[in-house]
């Protein structure tokens, strides 16, 4: 029998519930497997209903969790087997118990990210949502687990969940601990604090002190960079707030963000990925105010067994994806080039992309549950009838804070999200778009600036003036680079002995998309020229000017056919200084793009290091 080192998580004495008490361990590790636990006592209702979650906060499509569960089993506490029935895929009925019931049953974790589960030799990485089975009725419930980790091994447990003093942890219910991932392994742990507020990262890679404290120095700035924007940190429930980073070439690029802690995974090394480290960290970070503090009515209470659409989601995740992005200008963590591209970009999709005219920004938010990490096998359209809520909103966030500062001097976007955490401090006052409405018109002063933004361009789908806004910080938005280049408008296509097949739906309005080709057609010859490889589509296309026409010859589905192509320039859009333009750069220019892009920390920033 092999020998494990337990450490054990228990609840405090509770007058209304007894603890549901989970343990954990890990005797099949290298196969990726860990065997569960969870007693349940103070049973009522005759029959238990065991659930396993279908989805998980942070994200916003289902994820069936309950896949990765086997050998399901169910007994009293004195060992005797219960009756099982299962209703549903994830969802276990247990009878003919005496008001105890303990479950037991294996999962299987081999992707390690914000979402699922990952147990190897190395660690264990645990989103609880896809580990732990939860019941009915036990929500409220505070949570008691022991975690044993296999002799010798060196491992340790790195959570947000509250510790004691005998070496335990503590979640007062359902809800937290679910929203509280787990590394176990052996890990580096590096503290610090921004004035009164404490912050640690546990990392889990194969690098170099050196790396990690560099890492350690970009979060520290992070979070007093973005301190600023608030005023004042959230109160961490345990007056601590956890980065858990994994960089591990076995890993699965991701993060997540929960209330006290931020999950961030990445399969590269620290010292070839600092930049995106770094990203994610101040995405993340972030999110620890707006959307989970300031959080959206439609996601409260989180609904474990089904999609959580929110129409808000422009707000809390794009408006988190434009500060992530301007924290980091912010805190010297970005030149000012890196963070016009990262702009551009947003900007670029919101005023070219297809998806533009098909809703907008509530609508586009309400499509999560169907592309946050969503699988599906059937084809889908996305390409022509869909932008990011990440990516409009971050556009609409960069353009009100713009048009804020130009017309109420003095007053920015970061006064209406100091705005939003004054009415909605926690998940207890969640908000309403009438809410955002209202507090912007708050933070401005005018309720016909809030109402103007709203109709037009949140309820509306008219973009902002993003030319005239980016003027007002001398930066100039043009059209993109290459264009004398010609653009066919192929999201992937693959090339053979056979011609350029089209693998991918083409874009509304391009070239390929205009001649009639689609996703499954076969481009088998150019002006009666084959082209078999990237290369000599290239040298065809080089030996054309755009705006001239091309015959294809094709096969599709309706047979073999010939049809005409024009080649037209790439539609995307860069942002440029004045000054790189040859344009002068006026006092006036200067002076708001110092007021926008400079430090706003409240504490001093750290002296950055680089690997």
């Amino acid at each position: 029998m092999r020998c494990w080192l337990a450490i054990v998580l228990l609840a405090w004495p509770l007058l209304a519930q007894e603890a549901v008490r989970y343990e954990i361990r890990f005797p099949n590790a290298a196969h990726h497997e860990a065997e569960i636990r969870a007693t349940f006592a103070g049973v009522r209702q005759p029959v238990l209903e065991v659930l396993m979650s279908r989805s998980s906060p942070g994200r916003y499509a289902l994820h069936e969790f309950a896949k990765n569960v086997s050998s399901f089993r169910a007994s009293d506490p004195q060992g005797h087997a219960l009756d099982v029935s299962r209703p549903s895929p994830y969802q276990w009925n247990v009878s003919g118990h005496k008001g105890a019931v303990v479950v037991e049953y294996t999962l299987f974790g081999d992707r390690a990210d914000g979402t699922y589960a990952a147990i190897d030799s190395t660690h264990a990485h645990l989103n609880p949502p896809a580990t732990f089975v939860w019941a009915h009725g036990f929500e409220g419930s505070p949570v008691a687990l022991t975690v044993a980790v296999p002799q010798g091994s060196g491992w340790t447990v790195a959570t947000q969940l509250t510790p004691r003093g005998d070496g335990a942890w503590t979640a007062p219910n359902m809800d937290r601990l679910m929203d509280a991932p787990l590394e176990i392994g052996r890990h580096t742990e590096i503290s610090w604090k921004v004035g009164e507020a404490s912050f640690r990262l546990v990392l889990h890679h194969r690098g170099t002190d050196e790396e990690a404290a560099a890492l350690v120095r970009a979060c520290e700035a992070i979070t007093a960079e973005e301190e600023g924007v608030f005023g004042a940190f959230p109160n961490y429930d345990d007056g601590l707030y956890t980065f858990l980073v994994d960089y591990l070439p076995y890993v699965s690029g991701d993060g997540m963000e929960h209330r006290d802690s931020t999950s961030i995974t990445g399969a590269r090394d620290l010292r070839t990925s600092a930049s995106d480290a770094a990203g994610a960290a101040a995405h993340e970070f972030f999110h620890s105010w707006n959307v989970k503090r300031i959080r959206p009515r439609s996601l409260e209470p989180f609904d474990y067994e089904r999609a959580n659409m929110s129409g808000e989601l422009w707000f809390a995740e794009g408006f988190t994806n434009y500060y992530g992005t301007l924290a980091l200008k912010r805190a010297g963590l970005e030149p000012l080039d890196s963070f016009t591209r990262s702009m551009a970009g947003a900007v670029s999709e919101v005023l070219t992309a297809p998806g533009r005219l098909a809703a907008n920004a509530i609508d586009m938010s309400r499509q999560a549950p169907f592309v946050d990490a969503a699988v599906s096998l059937d084809p889908v359209n996305t390409v022509n009838n869909f932008i990011s809520y990440y990516t409009c909103g971050q556009a609409l966030a960069l353009g009100i804070d713009l048009a804020i500062r130009a017309r109420f001097p003095g007053r920015s976007l970061d006064d209406w999200m100091r705005q939003m955490w004054r009415e909605h401090p926690d998940i207890d006052k969640p908000y309403t778009l009438d809410d955002l409405e209202r507090s912007l018109a708050t933070a401005t002063g005018s309720r016909e600036f809030a109402a103007e933004i709203f109709r037009r361009h949140i309820y509306g789908k008219e973009p902002m003036d993003y030319e005239a806004l980016l003027a007002h910080a001398g930066l100039l938005l043009q059209k993109g680079g290459g264009r004398n280049r010609a653009w066919l408008g192929a999201q992937w296509a693959g090339f053979s002995n056979r011609g350029m097949t089209l693998n991918a739906p083409t874009l509304r309005g391009s070239p390929l998309y205009d001649a009639g080709l689609d996703r499954g057609d076969r481009i088998v010859a150019w002006d009666g020229h084959p082209a078999k490889t990237q290369a000599k589509l290239d040298a065809i296309l080089a030996r054309h000017r755009l705006g001239d026409k091309i015959r294809l010859r094709v096969e599709t589905r309706a047979g073999e056919k010939e049809v005409d192509l024009i080649l037209a320039a790439p539609p995307g859009l860069r942002v440029v200084t004045y000054e790189s333009a040859g344009r002068p750069l006026t006092p006036g220019m200067a002076a708001f793009r110092e007021a926008w892009l400079s430090s706003k920390a409240i504490h001093p920033l750290p002296k950055l290091s680089r690997w």
